[in-house]
């Protein structure tokens, strides 16, 4: 168990020995020749992704994070333990700090009961000892174990065993992960506000929310003097639209949430490996690419091309790129399986569109 206030206690404690040491009884220590400094040690080769990122703020809250967040949908899924672990030494290693996740993740795959994700990273932290370097984002509300929803009940016994799962005593950002119209906003709000006041949750956030539920939860926080909200999680991309532009994000805007948004590359469409029917047995998510096949998907896909080669990047970066551009984005997740995919997602950070290659990605994605 990573506790970072035991950290602390006994980073203090033993300061504090040895300046004892050298005042109560340290013997004098003896005059030397000084000598001259031998010149300091080249630097260690960087990481080749690593670069300086200026992050941006969650909402109204005091936690700020890079404008990329790591998918750990994947771990435990298309990416066992071993290669998980190297791919998140990666993400870290590149500057990055941000990991989302879920207590669902990966109920879907046979064999696999749920908790997985969650399992991995705890694991990593643990073994890492990294835990006060990463932002870590789970969720709440799905299908697990035979129970679901935003009770009081739920949340309370579904926090404890995702903590124990990621092996830390916080969460810092913990997110209702669907909306449950059968659960009154201020129930699962007073169950988050205790959760909080112990320590055990930094900041809330919705997932799956449309305007008019989130803005019914912010009036129930205002009204009852509960957390609010800080953070959202739609669906966005290029061709995923409708579910944040319009009301969403002008209420987003409006109330000073964060945005991190899923699905951003459309579950790999977008980074042009799929074209055509014959290409979806590529990888086991082809089956959700289905639907993008059509006539404007591959008009995205050809816009998304033409930018790419004016960068000499790849699609994917061009369309993380797009997100992070977008109006009211704090972060789009996107997920690896290999290094290579890793490297490139952290490139997209600091590729800058210019305007008119943003207008051609929005003319070509126009319904």
């Amino acid at each position: 168990m990573i506790r970072r206030r035991d950290f602390l206690a006994s980073t203090t404690a033993a300061s504090l020995l040895a300046l004892t040491a050298c005042r109560d009884g340290a013997p004098p220590v003896a005059p030397v020749t000084t000598l001259p400094s031998p010149p300091p040690p080249p630097p260690a080769p960087a990481h080749p992704e690593t670069t300086f990122v200026s992050k941006r703020r969650i909402g109204r809250s005091d936690i700020s994070i890079a404008p990329l967040v790591l998918g750990g949908n994947v771990f435990g899924w298309t990416a066992d333990k071993a290669r998980s672990f190297e791919l998140l030494d990666r993400f870290l290693d590149a500057g990055l700090e941000t990991i989302d996740t879920a207590d669902i993740y990966s109920a879907w795959v046979p064999g696999n009961s749920g908790g997985e994700s969650e399992s991995i990273i705890g694991e990593w932290m643990q073994r890492r000892g990294n835990r006060d370097r990463i932002v870590v984002i789970t969720k709440v509300g799905g299908e697990f174990d035979g129970n679901k929803g935003l009770s009081a009940a739920h949340i309370a016994r579904s926090a404890e065993a995702s903590l124990k799962r990621l092996q830390t005593d916080y969460i810092d950002v913990y997110f209702s992960h669907f909306f449950d119209a059968e659960t009154p906003h201020e129930e699962t709000l007073a169950a988050y506000d205790a959760l909080i006041r112990a320590g055990k949750v930094r900041i809330i956030g919705a997932s799956n929310f449309d305007a008019a539920q989130t803005r019914a939860a912010l009036e129930a926080s205002a009204a009852n003097n509960l957390p609010r909200y800080e953070l959202l999680q739609p669906r966005y991309n290029l061709y995923d639209r409708s579910d944040f532009e319009g009301p969403l994000r002008e209420l987003a805007i409006a109330e000073s949430l964060g945005v991190i948004t899923y699905s951003s590359l459309a579950s790999g469409f977008l980074t042009g490996k799929y074209r055509s029917e014959s290409d979806l047995g590529q990888s086991p998510r082809g089956r959700g690419v289905a639907r993008y096949l059509d006539e404007r998907g591959l008009r995205i896909l050809d816009a998304l091309d033409a930018v790419a080669k004016l960068h000499d990047a790849a699609m994917a970066e061009v369309a993380l790129a797009w997100v992070m551009a977008q109006p009211g984005i704090t972060a789009p997740i996107a997920s690896a399986t290999s290094i290579e995919q890793l490297d490139s997602l952290a490139r997209a950070v600091t590729l800058r569109l210019t305007d008119d290659e943003v207008a051609s990605l929005d003319a070509a994605s126009r319904t």
